[in-house]
């Protein structure tokens, strides 16, 4: 499925006012890339640029991890409204850029010491052209950190309805990675959430957004045989499970 981005702004807007108590595994997944970044730490970056920075999460640890020495902090999202949450969280820090429009079109800075992004890069849809952007932005030995989705992410809702993208194998984002940058680690887990039933995962996924990978309507119908073949195929006497599938990638620019 080709993400269709007015979808992706649209239903990510809608989802800014639930999206922070509903994140529980993007939260998590910001958590552990900020981990992997600690094992190949960026020599006192100057300028960071964060791709996707959603309503702030992952901002506000930056901010607070590199506010001394930071010149220039640049948060990028498509969503434009996410600028005043991004603000609040990051402390309204006077070194902040918000650059908001798809990065795959948008003017980038140059002279990137850090580039990094949670949960963001696999709705686009030519990541190896912004990794080549990317690595024209940055500085030699900058270093790149992101995590995306791999094969099995919501494995359960693309057989039951048979939603879901095309997501890049940990083999094949290292290979990707590795044609422009040199990878420093590139790494997987498995995390699974459980609801108590199916449209209480299906409201879980729109108040995150992440229903702009259903941009069609669901109609009474739809819903009722989603319910009912989710629930036999995946539910138990404790609901319904979900799989996140979270790949974790460091890399650096050759100087």
């Amino acid at each position: 499925m080709r993400p269709d981005k007015k979808t992706i702004r649209l239903r990510f807007a809608r989802a800014a006012a639930t999206y922070d108590q509903q994140a529980v595994i993007q939260q998590r997944v910001a958590e552990r890339l900020l981990a992997l970044l600690d094992r190949h730490p960026p020599p006192g970056p100057r300028r960071l640029l964060e791709i996707g920075c959603g309503t702030g999460i992952l901002t506000a640890a930056l901010a607070r991890r590199y506010r001394v020495g930071l010149e220039t902090l640049y948060a990028n999202d498509i969503v434009p409204e996410f600028e005043v949450p991004v603000r609040e969280k990051a402390g309204n820090t006077a070194n902040l850029v918000f650059l908001p429009g798809d990065i795959e079109t948008i003017a980038l800075p140059a002279g990137l010491d850090l580039i990094i992004s949670s949960s963001t890069l696999h709705w686009l849809h030519d990541l190896p052209a912004l990794l080549a952007r990317l690595h024209e932005r940055m500085t030699a030995g900058g270093t790149l950190c992101f995590s995306v989705y791999g094969p099995k992410n919501l494995q359960e809702l693309r057989e039951v309805a048979g939603i879901g993208l095309d997501y890049a194998s940990v083999a094949g984002l290292r290979k990707m990675v590795g044609r422009t940058f040199r990878v420093l680690a590139c790494e997987e887990e498995l995390l699974s959430v459980r609801f108590a039933d199916p449209r209480t995962l299906l409201d879980h996924l729109r108040r995150t957004g992440v229903n702009a990978l259903a941009p069609a309507p669901w109609t009474r119908k739809r819903l009722d045989d989603f319910t009912r073949q989710y629930r036999r195929r995946y539910g138990g006497p404790d609901g319904v499970v979900l799989t996140y599938h979270p790949v974790y990638c460091v890399a650096a620019r050759e100087p």
